[in-house]
């Protein structure tokens, strides 16, 4: 099962490199925004809660996509990227095993509570 979950997220990853090219930025956008959503650890500098609480809100599926289909509804490209990105980084995330944080560690996720490395 967990194999379908990595191949789902995969296909939505491909979606998301889709939408992104249907925004008409240069290709090179994509990489560079795409890790910024983990910014979103430095929650983990105060305490495991504080980081699971940041972490998990930008890496939340639907915060990605309330602000996406803000950014249609608005016709704002900016919130539309975002929407795109975030959407991005959190399928990419949960395609390689990693999902939304426990308050008791970095590690223990909804996907797994072993380091994926």
């Amino acid at each position: 099962m967990e194999i379908l979950i990595q191949i789902e997220e995969l296909i939505m990853f491909l979606g998301c490199i889709y939408l992104f090219s249907r925004l008409n930025l240069k290709w090179w956008w994509f990489p560079v925004l795409l890790l910024l959503p983990d910014l979103a650890m430095i929650g983990y500098a105060f305490n495991s809660a504080t980081g699971a609480i940041t972490y998990n809100i930008i890496h939340f599926k639907g915060t990605a996509v309330i602000i996406g289909l803000y950014g249609l509804a608005k016709d704002n490209r900016k919130l539309m990227l975002i929407g795109i990105i975030l959407l991005a980084h959190a399928t990419m995330d949960r395609a390689i095993g990693t999902g939304l944080k426990y308050f008791d560690g970095f590690w223990h996720t909804s996907l797994s509570t072993e380091p994926f490395l």
